[in-house]
């Protein structure tokens, strides 16, 4: 019979797609990269879920069966869970069979020495048996010779009752006539009373008033379908959307291998236009007919005029597309996927974070790297500009970095996270930096010191994603408090005082991990969007819940358009919802 075996690219395929499975996203894409995934010959919809576990315990049953069998192959009668996995894993058939056979030796040696116990313990069972019926006996007799006794007692008593029964005669005798002379007075007595009462007695008042207490009812109502409008048109999760700042384009990216600009009518979604649902331009980041998962579209960002959309891909590439669609340029450098993507304020250079550990500034207009950063001892998960030439990382090694064009050192390092950091952001002046954390916190850094500022612990699971409110000094809401937003898998969203550090409000109403935040461009309200397939909208100022829109698929991005009166929403089934917001 040929002997069956596995290659190491299948290997590799089996373990990249446990991780996947397992919600282990950043290793799933670091081995992805390493291990040329994309390049695997291996039809993914052929492999079922859980392929590499049923595969390793397929493999420990087929050891077991080996070692349980005689020399002629015929199964020994015993037990199968002699043994364990890992001698399954660590010793060969020879061995394993050995370990079998002195094992139950043992097991036999201690079944007889059982044995002999039982019949010892029955032979003292019996001992104490003989022992009980002696004791019955002498008890039985003790119980005959009381029972004489109270037969004894009993006659006395008999006697002496019938004795006292003659003398209670005699004085029943004495006492009729008393009592009948005592009942007349009590007549005369009761007479008196029934006077007095009828004299005294007075007119019983009204009952007590009953008091009942009104509840307030919940204020927060459901968005209709007929205010929302479904974008269809990707064949997978959509993992991200972004308004442009200056019109009516809603950009969303898919694991499709495309980005697409879609055309957003000015207006009330919904019913209304689904006759015409906006179409869309489909940026390709593939090649051909067919999709390729290696190009995921991860992140995308525009411009600060809406004229160039920036995205980036697994394939470890970032274009440049114009709002029609049109690509102007292919940013190549990175050895690894793009996490995080962002364009200065200026316009003038695209900043990128990737799984290859480094920061990369590109000229815009000419599409080549201008300084690659290279601090990070483990995947750059995102990267935020401070000002047109510094910005920050941050990293799965726990650190971050504020960096600047032109030197080749951080001329910042904030550390004090004791897992990976997920998101950084500056808040609206650049004097404050905003992370999140798989160690369940949340920080404020200043520049002005090493520590953090502020070190905020009431999340109880990871931190996914921070937001600062678009309010405070420097932005168009300067009397407004700034308010910082921090989502995590623990299902809630707290809004916190950052002068203070504390915690102002708990949203609690998710019933999944949350994925992202979004303040409108007043400052007023947040939508959060979460795998429970939930969109929320909340009152910053009292925390409570406004609008609610349930979806058909988990949340991955939610956003709103420059004029705050429409909120969109990626979904895990392949589809973008755009919603009128009104109060």
């Amino acid at each position: 019979m040929a002997t069956i075996t596995i290659t190491s690219c299948e290997m590799n395929y089996l373990v990249f797609r446990y991780l996947h499975e397992s919600g282990f996203i950043h290793a799933a894409f670091t081995l992805g990269y390493e291990a040329g995934i994309h390049k695997n010959p291996i039809d993914g919809n052929l492999v079922p879920p859980g392929a590499l576990v049923s595969f390793v315990q397929k493999g420990l049953q087929y050891l077991e069966l080996e070692a349980n069998l005689t020399n002629n192959g015929t199964d020994v009668d015993g037990d199968f869970s002699l043994l364990q996995p890992l001698d399954l894993i660590t010793k060969d058939v020879y061995e394993l069979r050995q370990m079998i056979k002195e094992k139950r030796e043992k097991l036999e040696k201690e079944k007889e020495k059982e044995r002999e116990k039982e019949k010892e313990r029955e032979r003292e069972n019996e001992r104490e048996r003989e022992r009980e019926r002696e004791r019955e006996k002498e008890r039985e007799k003790e119980r005959e010779r009381q029972e004489r006794e109270k037969e004894r007692d009993r006659e006395r008593e008999r006697l002496e009752k019938e004795r006292d029964r003659e003398r209670e005669k005699e004085k029943e005798k004495e006492k009729e006539h008393e009592e009948y002379v005592e009942k007349e007075k009590d007549r005369d007595r009761e007479e008196k009373v029934k006077v007095k009462v009828e004299e005294t007695r007075v007119p019983a008042g009204p009952e007590p008033m009953e008091i009942t207490t009104a509840t307030s009812s919940s204020t927060f109502s459901d968005i209709p379908s007929s205010d929302v409008t479904i974008l269809e048109g990707h064949t997978s999760e959509v993992f991200i959307c972004a308004w442009s700042p200056t019109g009516s384009l809603l950009a969303s990216g898919s694991g499709d291998s495309t980005a697409r600009i879609w055309t957003i009518p000015e207006g009330p979604c919904g019913s209304s236009i689904q006759n015409g649902t906006p179409k869309a331009l489909v940026l390709k980041h593939f090649k051909g007919r067919t999709n390729e998962k290696s190009k995921d579209v991860t992140t995308l960002d525009w411009n600060g005029e809406g004229t160039l959309l920036a995205t980036g891909s697994y394939d470890g590439q970032a274009r440049i597309w114009s709002k029609d669609g049109e690509l102007r340029n292919t940013l190549n450098k990175h050895k690894g996927p793009i996490f995080s993507l962002k364009w200065n304020k200026k316009g003038d250079c695209l900043l990128s974070g990737s799984v290859d550990k480094t920061a990369i500034i590109w000229d815009a207009k000419t599409g080549e790297s201008k300084q690659q950063f290279e601090f990070h001892s483990a995947p750059t998960l995102d990267v935020d500009w401070r000002n047109n030439v510094s910005f920050a990382t941050c990293s799965t090694d726990k650190m971050i970095y504020v960096c600047k064009f032109g030197e080749n050192r951080p001329i910042k390092t904030f550390s004090g996270h004791q897992d990976e950091v997920n998101a950084i952001k500056w808040d609206p002046t650049g004097t404050l930096l905003a992370s999140c954390s798989d160690d369940f916190t949340a920080k404020i850094w200043s520049m002005k010191q090493d520590r953090c500022l502020h070190d905020l612990k009431e999340h109880t699971k990871e931190i996914y994603t921070i937001k600062w409110s678009p309010t405070g000094s420097g932005t168009n809401n300067p009397n407004q408090q700034l308010v910082l937003a921090s989502a995590s898998f623990d299902s809630t969203i707290k809004l916190w005082d950052v002068d203070q550090g504390s915690q102002l409000f708990s949203l609690t109403s998710h019933s999944e991990p949350v994925y992202s935040v979004a303040f409108s461009p007043n400052g007023e309200y947040l939508a959060s969007g979460s795998f429970d397939r939930c969109l929320h909208i909340w009152s910053v100022k009292d925390g409570s819940l406004v609008k609610t829109y349930r979806g058909s698929g988990g949340i991955f991005e939610v956003c709103w358009n420059r004029e705050g009166d429409k909120v969109a929403a990626c979904f895990s089934n392949n589809t973008v919802c755009v919603l009128d917001f009104r109060m």
